[in-house]
């Protein structure tokens, strides 16, 4: 991708807006499963313009279930609720990738990560924000950075917002209207150990959750469209922007 096809520090534009001016391999990092529909909107608008999207999911997501099942049971479930979404967003199957990262002391534990990417070249890669509390989403950013530079990619990392997100730069968004919140929402709710492990623990459901940080980034930005998905941009590369410190600690 040019590097100057984004521009950091310029304020918030518009993903819509862009021209972007070739089909591009889009990656998406996402830490648990459920992390790609976190940010579901934007990539629809990328899939319905033609882009190359995989996903690579980082951990098995079990100790997000609840309940006495074994390791082995909740990672299924975690695993086929991921499927179950990639199919309703329309994602062909071969494209979603369950790495397992870090369940077991290894000595090489981002062997799987470096063959991942070594394998794709992405030119955009989606991933959270290293200043977030989750653990998690914080070695996951760390992890694609290191990757990222031994192997000299020369790529745009887009760094997503989340509920736990401390602090960001807003350098890019998607906006999107309630017809596509409607459909957002149905995506979320494919994850249903997580819709009903939310509505059990914070009284709301793992759909309203995240829409909730949608309509607040919106406010922020004083969008005319009622929700927006925000990135803050990071130039991947021989020469990469120093990292910005996780504040928090692991949840």
């Amino acid at each position: 991708m040019s590097a100057d096809l984004f521009e950091i520090g310029a304020g918030p534009r518009s993903l819509r807006e862009l021209h972007l001016p070739r089909p591009l391999q889009v990656a998406v990092i996402a830490p648990h499963p459920d992390d790609f529909d976190a940010i579901g909107a934007t990539l629809r608008h990328l899939h319905m313009q033609g882009h190359a999207i995989e996903v690579a999911v980082m951990t098995n997501g079990a100790n997000g279930v609840d309940g006495e099942a074994s390791t082995e049971e909740k990672t299924a479930l975690r695993e086929e609720e991921q499927r179950a979404s990639c199919a309703f967003f329309g994602l062909p199957p071969g494209r979603l990738h369950f790495l397992r990262l870090w369940e077991q002391a290894d000595e090489d534990e981002l062997a799987g990560l470096r063959a991942w990417m070594a394998g794709r070249r992405p030119d955009l890669l989606f991933l959270p924000h290293g200043n977030d509390s989750n653990r998690t989403h914080r070695r996951t950013f760390e992890a694609v950075r290191a990757v990222a530079a031994e192997q000299g990619l020369n790529a745009w990392a887009c760094l997503n917002q989340d509920a736990k997100t401390a602090d960001m730069r807003v350098d890019l968004f998607c906006g999107f209207d309630q017809e596509e919140a409607d459909w957002k929402a149905c995506l979320l709710r494919c994850h249903r150990s997580q819709q009903e492990r939310n509505l059990r623990t914070r009284g709301t459901g793992f759909d309203e959750r995240v829409l909730q940080v949608n309509r607040g980034a919106a406010q922020a930005l004083g969008s005319a469209l009622p929700y927006a998905e925000v990135f803050e941009l990071l130039r991947l590369g021989p020469a990469q922007e120093p990292a910005r410190a996780a504040s928090h600690t692991a949840s």
